[in-house]
């Protein structure tokens, strides 16, 4: 059932002192371990499901007081590097505001757009966290179902060319999913030169 307090969508919500922007609810992996795929739009309390792609100046003009949060998070219902140049905005105005920016991300923006998009996050994007979610192509087609070739290659090579031009570098994989190999992900990272985070299955946000 779902939660009482679940209302409207929106366009950012908090968890632990962060603001997380939901600027897009498309993605090109069909995750078999995310919410949305079982067509559940909650996390946490908030409805993350949106009417309308919002435009940068939507979410700019909707935003709280950004001097009360330890940082801005680029995640919502879907995949933000598919928005490009609205997340690029939205983190310019934030950057603006003097507050940390970080971009939970597929790793498949360079693929999508056909081009290395890193450069231009590194100017408004400190962090950015990089789900890898698997030790190889057969177990990450297995519960991320993508929609491109060559995603898990992709993936890699995003990581490999994030380190150096961002401030942290994150790589996640999620403890619970069958045949994924914890430590080998977490190998799979630090030889690319990222940290490694492990996240654990049905904890959202």
């Amino acid at each position: 059932m779902k939660s009482e307090t679940m209302k409207q969508p929106v366009l950012w919500y908090e968890i632990r002192g962060s603001l997380y922007l939901n600027i897009s609810d498309r993605c090109t992996l069909v995750c078999q371990f995310c919410p949305k795929t079982h067509g559940d739009p909650q996390v946490h309390q908030y409805n993350l499901a949106l009417q309308k792609q919002p435009k940068s100046q939507e979410v700019i003009a909707s935003l709280p007081d950004l001097s009360q949060y330890q940082e801005v998070v680029f995640c919502g219902f879907g995949e933000p590097t598919l928005r490009l140049k609205p997340l690029i905005e939205i983190a310019r105005y934030c950057k603006e505001q003097g507050v940390k920016t970080r971009l939970n991300t597929d790793g498949l923006g360079c693929l999508v757009h056909k081009r290395n998009i890193i450069p231009e996050l590194s100017e408004v994007i400190d962090t950015v966290s990089v789900s890898l979610n698997a030790q190889n192509e057969a177990i990450y087609k297995r519960h991320c179902h993508p929609q491109l070739s060559n995603a898990y290659s992709a993936v890699k090579e995003f990581i490999k060319h994030s380190v150096g031009a961002f401030k942290a570098v994150r790589v996640t994989a999620i403890d619970g999913l069958a045949g994924v190999d914890i430590k080998e992900c977490k190998k799979i990272a630090e030889n690319l030169g990222a940290e490694f985070v492990c996240r654990y299955l049905d904890k959202v946000g």
